[in-house]
């Protein structure tokens, strides 16, 4: 019953902010994109409020 439960949870756990910046960044293709995300992220585009 419980793990049941505990599944249902992780589930529907909304991803951390960190956890979707290194999602965003592990779908980097080469370098050159991982850069680009890295500034991107520096800039704050996972950090904004809306």
């Amino acid at each position: 019953m419980f793990k049941q439960l505990k599944k249902i949870t992780r589930a529907l756990q909304v991803p951390s902010t960190e956890e979707r910046e290194l999602a965003y960044l592990n779908g980097s293709l080469d370098r050159i994109d991982l850069e680009f995300r890295q500034r991107q992220i520096d800039r704050g585009m996972f950090r904004k409020s809306f």
